[in-house]
């Protein structure tokens, strides 16, 4: 079995030099064009009316034109003209990617999930929550790319990059057949992480619940939080589809990371996920996340790694 990866070039918008590797995703694809068992497919860009699903037309229109530009620039990412095309084309990914796991079973989109954003600005260096917005369309019945339309009704989103997912916490408040589990080492609030959390607490609802990783927190303890939210999930009921998020972030390395968590203690966390998908019979559609160790090179590793556990449970 090959597993479909969407990718395209036009995911890096040139922001010049920023925190955020921008360059990671290409080199990712690159790395993963040498693995086998996997076809790299570039998805088509999401539709302004797709966004609108979501996002406030104000908040749009400010990505698309610079204006407001404290709007344009709520995500912490400076505007250039060739933001909004980029985002879109990731935002394409994601759906991309969840469109093509209900009929393969498990597909990938080398894009974030902008798990920051919230319906009216984003945070965090999250435009659009592609997420959310992927979820909405296959509810919908959206055409994606080749892919025949199909109609699916709950979604739920496994979270587990370094910080608390609140943008699609936010979204999933007002969207009953949205599950969204966060599993997280850094809280986030207000465009600002909480590296202790024991600093602050936000509240869980029926469908957005979480589970904070404490500072040295290790395998052990992430595989034991997974335990404990995957079973929050089934309680909750089960969906016609998982979105992933695999964040590079958690990583010991990493300057934001408090855990102890190493590149196989990841891999595995993402086996872990992979193999719940399978033997519950959800498709899942992971994408990436997070990654800020000045060495790029280990945050690729935990990208391609993702790819590999993929293959391990569903090859």
């Amino acid at each position: 079995m090959s597993i479909t990866v969407y990718y395209h070039p036009g995911y890096a918008a040139p922001i010049g030099k920023h925190v955020m590797p921008i360059d990671k995703f290409a080199r990712v694809a690159a790395e993963l064009e040498g693995e086998r068992g996997i076809r790299l497919e570039e998805p088509a860009p999401l539709t302004p009316g797709q966004l609108r699903r979501v996002h406030t037309r104000e908040y749009v229109e400010a990505v698309r034109t610079g204006e407001p530009r404290a709007l344009a620039e709520s995500q912490k990412f400076p505007w250039t003209p060739d933001l909004y095309p980029s985002v879109l084309l990731t935002g394409g990914g994601c759906l991309a990617a969840a469109r093509r796991a209900l009929d393969d079973g498990v597909a990938g989109a080398l894009v974030s999930g902008f798990h920051h954003s919230h319906g009216d600005h984003g945070e965090g260096f999250c435009t659009f929550n592609g997420l959310v917005v992927a979820a909405e369309a296959l509810r919908a019945g959206d055409v994606v790319g080749d892919r025949p339309a199909r109609t699916i009704e709950r979604v739920a989103v496994l979270d587990m990059d370094l910080h608390y997912g609140n943008g699609t916490a936010s979204l999933a408040f007002t969207r009953p057949w949205l599950f969204n589990l966060s599993i997280y080492g850094n809280d986030y609030l207000a465009n600002t992480a909480y590296r202790d959390v024991t600093e602050r607490r936000h509240d869980d609802g029926a469908n957005h619940r979480s589970i904070a990783l404490a500072g040295g927190s290790g395998r052990d303890e992430m595989l034991a939080a997974m335990d404990e939210g995957l079973a929050m999930l089934e309680a909750w009921g089960k969906p016609d589809l998982i979105l992933y998020q695999a964040g590079a972030d958690p990583y010991c390395e990493d300057p934001y990371s408090p855990l102890a968590l190493d590149h196989d203690d990841l891999l595995e966390r993402d086996r872990r996920a992979f193999a719940y998908a399978k033997r519950a019979g959800i498709p899942v559609a992971w994408v990436l996340a997070g990654g800020y160790t000045k060495d790029v090179s280990k945050v690729v590793r935990v990208h391609t790694n993702t790819f590999v556990a993929a293959r391990d449970v569903f090859g």
